[in-house]
């Protein structure tokens, strides 16, 4: 199985969360990866900075969505837990959770507009919208093109980020 996009975690997030209990990315992350029936190559598999597994980036970009959306909050730092609207998105069973479902909630859309120029998300907004990709995953990717330009310009001798 591929490793899924953020948005389809966002659904199995919540699911995860409907316990009402304060839950950790850190326990969310293989939980979820468990859910997914992920390899380890699949859960280990990193951003092309090296720096962050892509699964759990996903999770974590879930996770700020349904935070933005009213469906999660942050009891305390590095936490969270499900909300009243959660456990109401919950009980309608929709069988898939995705940035158009979380549209139809006004905290989402002031969030998605309130966006400034230049940064993560807009930077998504402007390429044809993914919905595989997280923002960080789009800037590493923009980052890595940008810098293949620069290093065949430059006949190959171009020390970048990673050379």
């Amino acid at each position: 199985m591929a490793i899924p996009d953020y948005q389809a975690c966002m659904l199995h997030l919540l699911r995860y969360a409907s316990d009402g209990a304060e839950h950790t990315l850190k326990d969310a992350v293989p939980a979820l990866a468990d859910t997914f029936q992920l390899t380890d190559a699949e859960r280990s598999e990193l951003l092309p900075s090296g720096q962050q597994a892509i699964f759990h980036n996903r999770v974590a970009w879930a996770n700020t969505y349904l935070k933005k959306a009213g469906l999660l909050r942050a009891p305390r730092r590095g936490f969270f837990t499900i909300t009243d609207r959660g456990k109401s998105v919950l009980a309608q069973n929709p069988s898939r959770i995705d940035r158009n479902f979380l549209e139809q909630f006004p905290e989402f859309l002031e969030f998605v507009s309130k966006s400034k120029a230049g940064s993560e998300a807009d930077l998504v907004q402007s390429r044809e919208p993914s919905t595989i990709e997280t923002p960080l995953e789009s800037l590493e990717a923009a980052y890595e093109k940008i810098r293949g330009e620069l290093k065949r310009r430059a006949g190959g001798s171009f020390k970048g980020r990673g050379s």
